[in-house]
């Protein structure tokens, strides 16, 4: 199975796929570390894949998604975005809407307390 084939079963098998550098337990970069922390934070399930385990994973989902950086979120399939993306949307609460229209379950009091301590 192709680098390609691996992203697109990935991305159509989860509701929530981050894309990092680690796991979701033990992230490897600042940015990826953010991300996940918002989604643990926030209770929601994904699944997370360490792009620096697997080269070609790596680049394929920089040509996959044709976005240059590491996190990258996905939700029901769709890309969201990076780091800085994912962060404005968290403080704006338009993360928090993506959710609830996808019918993804997550902590909407940890959402507020994320946007409470950024105020």
């Amino acid at each position: 199975m192709s680098a390609q084939d691996q992203i697109r079963e990935t991305i159509e098998k989860n509701d929530v796929v981050l894309f990092m550098k680690g796991t979701k337990m033990m992230p490897q970069c600042g940015f990826s570390s953010r991300v996940a922390g918002v989604l643990n934070y926030m209770g929601v399930e994904f699944a997370d894949v360490n792009v620096l385990a697997d080269a070609e994973i790596r680049q394929g989902i920089k040509d996959f998604s044709e976005w240059p950086t590491i996190p990258q979120l996905y939700i029901k399939g769709e890309f969201v975005g990076g780091c800085d993306i994912v962060t404005e949307m968290t403080l704006s609460g338009e993360l928090d809407q993506l959710f609830e229209t996808n019918g993804i379950a997550y902590d909407k009091d940890a959402a507020e307390k994320i946007r409470q301590a950024n105020a």
